[in-house]
């Protein structure tokens, strides 16, 4: 069975409510809705956490990753396997219970559904600060803890989930990445290395996340680690597609290879 969800770590809490009000998301607390989809499923209404039946999770997940959908479109979305007019009961069913027990949580058309205004999102959150990202480096704070351990829904194994949540690793990918680039850029070698890290636990073969990595070890002076690095990487390379690296990390690492090179003559 999908889990129901769990809490947020309180670093990752902190940095949630960063983001809510650097973007001035905040909307007053009555009446005020957080829906938590990163690191599992959380419902809370003025931050106090709300029972949802995992039907009603299903459908109030949807709404949040796909927006604004017709009844149609969600009812085939949920319930494939089901006739067109068990799909849509099902759906009207789901809808009439999230109205009864979560009163203000589903905006007020009957068709299309969509979620409240008062509804924040965590997953849209960080879509949006990763939207302005390169413009404004300053949106970064907090930004690294959301997305560097954090994965979409984790349990959850539909078709429609497990796309978004490719579409998800995607998006951490390049905010991981970027943010180490901005990060080198700053001198901050601790932090760039620990949104270079976390990109290559999501892609080990990803050449771009694995030269920021080597980058931030040459810059932190630990040469001897940006090297193993390499060496790693080249023989992962090799075994799983029969290719080296190319020449932009070549060219970043030559010179230690050359003085490992060195080296092991003196030695000899």
């Amino acid at each position: 069975m999908q889990p129901g969800g769990a809490s947020l770590g309180e670093g990752r809490r902190r940095a949630a409510n960063a983001i809510r009000n650097d973007l001035g998301a905040a909307m007053g607390s009555e009446g005020r809705w957080e829906l938590q989809l990163i690191g599992g499923w959380q419902l809370r209404r003025d931050h106090v956490p709300v029972k949802v039946a995992m039907r009603q999770q299903r459908l109030v997940a949807a709404l949040a990753l796909y927006g604004r959908q017709s009844r149609a479109f969600l009812a085939g979305l949920l319930w494939p396997d089901s006739s067109e007019s068990q799909a849509a009961g099902s759906l009207r069913e789901s809808i009439f219970l999230i109205n009864k027990h979560l009163p203000g949580l589903l905006g007020q058309t009957a068709d299309p559904l969509d979620l409240s205004r008062a509804v924040s999102v965590d997953v849209l959150d960080v879509r949006m600060r990763a939207s302005r990202l390169q413009d404004h480096p300053g949106l970064n704070r907090g930004l690294l803890h959301l997305v560097e351990d954090a994965d979409l829904l984790p349990g959850w194994y539909e078709d429609w989930v497990v796309a978004e949540q490719e579409r998800w690793q995607r998006l951490r990918l390049t905010v991981l990445e970027r943010l180490a680039r901005q990060y080198l850029d700053q001198g901050n070698t601790e932090q760039a290395m620990e949104a270079a890290r976390a990109a290559t636990m999501i892609e080990p073969l990803r050449e771009s996340a694995q030269r920021l990595l080597m980058q931030a070890c040459l810059a932190e002076g630990n040469h001897a680690e940006a090297l193993r690095l390499y060496q790693s990487f080249r023989v992962r390379l090799r075994r799983e597609f029969g290719v080296a690296p190319s020449a932009i990390i070549a060219d970043l690492i030559g010179p230690l290879l050359m003085d490992d090179a060195g080296s092991e003559r003196k030695v000899r």
